[in-house]
């Protein structure tokens, strides 16, 4: 009651009831994932909302799972988005709701709390797509939430504990007397597991099957005492086109073992590296009767057995690479075949059971899921998203009633119809793209086998959707948003597809009217705030933008891009030393993300503190090896403080990393040509022209050095001052 009283605390269930005008309506609650991970690592869910009293004619749809079933990266396109159209189009006398309280980073032990609060919510049907964060999400057996594997009996007792006041405060007090050591300080994506990383053969593993299966149909029971229809699907991955993230040898491996395998294995890659697949294949055979469960040999087979069209044996061996992962993020073998046999068990009692992997196999290559249907590891793409939705509607359609059905339409929507009705256009492809690089250019991606040919693949289709981004093909795109919005002028997410688009373009006011909506439609989240803020410092508007800011900051104080947003209009109002005091909270908040470094960085050399300048940029380095944008700064700072040398290798990095960015070239070919590199100068101050060919600097600076006669300059110097 003191607790209480003094306003200690937060609400732990998935919604939040408020009023909306003359509705009362459930939104999510932002804080449900604080029971389940640290307060600095705590997941929000994504904005949902959904009236108290569902309208007549309505069908409700929950969609359980992870990221994946959120759609991540782009939520908006994800696979219940899809199937929603799929079904409005298909059933037109019906209103479908497809509610998604799908989670970033959660699991089963997540899942079943939101199910028990969804059973109240005349759900008419759920869709569960889980089962890929079992061993690294909350109390897995490599997870950096919290303790790993503890029985089931103390993890639901702490999240019990955890819905009360008091339960919240003694977590608290306990965190603290443990110090800061014993947990990480901020979010930083999937490289925060490359330390925890678990061998194929861990008896850890068998709890965590034995908390899925007990989790799993304890969400089955809830839904089926609820009275709603269940579709249970096995979870996909990425097989052919996902390297390892991790591989580990068997634990009881002796010395001379260990060094056979290797003999085995060096030669078994000599011999693919060379094309002689059979020979390869001969070699990493030998290999595995030493220890079969290195996850990159396996990997290595089954692309040995799928370029000789042996696609059986390719989906085996990519299978137990996938399930000897030792950073296990895609769901393994042994948790589909739970989700298969509990689906089985409960097909008479109303629950439908679906494998994902076969509805996505039919769009690849001899049948094995890859780069076709996924992004990266699990996370689906467009035509991913579209044909799990395909397959969910199809499902969906035979749990229908007749008074539905008998209306139906004869044929499903195409994926471009689909994509028409939610506002998606090659400026939104190229953003959602862009995001995805920037992704794997970090751990773990950085150390799968196959990371530059990923690399490139997504830099390639990025050039093809850029190629495709013209000022007509911009007037068409506008048409599809007006055409999608009068059909479904409440979808705050096509509101936000569409100022996404005008963005790209750069028509800002419009793009301000379209977050307006979105903030009318969602006004208790805080993202709309931010967007308007953002494009009106885009405008020039800095004090409007500084305002719908800091409405962002209270309803969200921890939101770092916010105040990150914030420091960057301080420095264009020239108040560098009060966006600095942006930055360093921001930090706090997120102190191993690589760009708030550089953000910082740029404040500092406004204020002239560039030594200081220059250790954020080292910082955002290192923290970022790939980050260029950190690297050519970093090289330009080094120049102006004639540490040319320096300079030069920064610069030769960018080059690496952005071969098509002008001034690197030409940054790089200056201290070259300071160096008394004069050959090597040319080359990079026509690769500046062959990209930038009316730049003024290159132009003469290549005319200084092909002026230059017989007489060489010493060493040392230079042509170019």
């Amino acid at each position: 009651m003191i607790l209480r009283i003094a306003g200690y605390g937060y609400p732990t269930s998935f919604f939040l009831q408020m009023q909306m005008g003359n509705q009362s309506v459930f939104v999510e609650n932002e804080k449900f994932g604080l029971r389940f991970f640290p307060p600095a690592l705590a997941r929000s869910p994504s904005p949902v909302m959904l009236a108290a009293e569902k309208p007549a004619g309505t069908y409700r749809i929950f969609l359980f799972g992870e990221s994946a079933a959120l759609g991540d990266p782009r939520p908006a396109y994800g696979v219940g988005r899809y199937l929603e159209v799929l079904l409005r189009e298909r059933f037109p006398g019906t209103h479908f709701e497809v509610v998604c309280v799908a989670m970033t980073a959660i699991n089963s032990h997540a899942i079943l709390p939101m199910a028990r609060e969804c059973a109240r919510h005349e759900g008419d049907l759920w869709i569960l797509y889980m089962g890929n964060n079992e061993m690294e999400g909350p109390f897995g057996a490599g997870t950096v939430f919290g303790p790993e594997t503890p029985s089931l009996v103390v993890i639901r007792a702490g999240l019990a504990l955890k819905t009360t006041r008091t339960g919240q405060l003694l977590a608290a007090l306990e965190q603290k007397l443990q110090g800061k050591a014993s947990v990480r300080t901020s979010w930083a994506g999937l490289r925060m597991f490359q330390e925890h990383q678990v061998q194929p053969q861990d008896p850890r593993k068998q709890i965590i099957y034995k908390h899925f299966q007990k989790n799993l149909e304890d969400i089955v029971r809830v839904g089926r005492d609820a009275g709603v229809s269940i579709i249970l699907s096995t979870v996909a991955s990425n097989l052919k086109d996902c390297a390892p993230f991790g591989s580990v040898h068997t634990a009881n491996l002796s010395n001379a073992d260990r060094s056979n395998w290797d003999k085995l294995f060096q030669l078994g890659t000599a011999m693919e590296s060379r094309t002689n697949f059979q020979e390869a294949l001969a070699f990493y055979a030998q290999a595995a009767a030493i220890d079969a469960r290195f996850a990159e040999l396996p990997f290595r087979e089954g692309r040995c057995f799928f370029i000789l069209t042996n696609y059986d044996e390719a989906r085996q061996s990519f299978e137990l690479a996938r399930d000897c992962d030792s950073l296990p993020f895609r769901a393994d073998s042994e948790l589909n075949a739970i989700i298969e046999r509990i689906a089985a068990r409960h097909a008479d009692g109303g629950v439908y059971q679906l494998n994902a992997e076969d509805a996505l196999s039919r769009q690849c290559p001899g049948g094995i899921p890859g780069n076709e249907v996924f992004y990266e590891h699990v996370h689906l793409n467009l035509e991913g998203n579209y044909a799990l939705a395909r397959a969910f509607g199809e499902a969906v359609e035979r749990l229908l009633p007749q008074a539905i059905t008998q209306h139906r339409r004869q044929s499903w929507s195409s994926r471009q119809t689909c994509e028409q009705q939610l506002g998606l256009t090659d400026w939104n492809r190229q953003a959602v793209y862009a995001g995805l690089l920037q992704r794997i250019s970090d751990a773990p991606f950085t150390n799968q086998l196959n990371h530059l040919a990923q690399v490139q693949a997504l830099r390639n289709k990025l050039t093809e959707i850029k190629s495709r981004t013209h000022p007509s093909a911009y007037m068409d795109a506008r048409l599809i948003y007006e055409e999608a919005l009068k059909k479904a002028p409440q979808d705050f997410r096509l509101h936000e597809n569409y100022a996404e688009c005008l963005e790209a373009n750069g028509d800002w006011a419009e793009a301000v009217a379209e977050w307006q909506k979105v903030r009318e439609l969602r006004p208790h989240h805080f993202l709309p705030c931010f967007q308007m803020g953002k494009a009106l410092a885009r405008q020039g508007k800095y004090a409007e933008a500084q305002e719908y800011l800091a409405k962002s900051l209270r309803l969200r104080p921890d939101y770092a891009d916010a105040l990150l947003e914030s420091g960057k209009v301080l420095v264009k109002q020239g108040k560098p030393d009060q966006a600095m005091i942006r930055y360093v909270e921001a930090r706090r908040l997120r102190p191993e993300e690589a760009s708030i470094h550089l953000d910082i960085a740029n404040a500092l050399a406004v204020l002239n503190k560039r030594a200081e300048a220059m250790e954020s940029l080292r910082e955002a380095i290192r923290l970022r090896p790939s980050f260029w944008e950190a690297r050519f700064l970093l090289g330009v700072e080094l120049a102006v403080n004639e540490k040319i040398k320096e300079a030069q290798a920064e610069f030769e990095a960018v080059t690496r990393l952005r071969p098509n960015f002008a001034r690197a070239h030409l940054n790089l070919a200056v201290a070259l040509a300071k160096q008394g590199r004069t050959d090597e100068a040319r080359v990079h101050f026509r690769e500046t022209l062959r990209l930038d060919p009316d730049n003024k600097k290159a132009q003469q600076y290549l005319k200084d050095l092909e002026s230059v006669t017989n007489e060489r300059p010493g060493e040392g110097q230079s042509p170019i001052p």
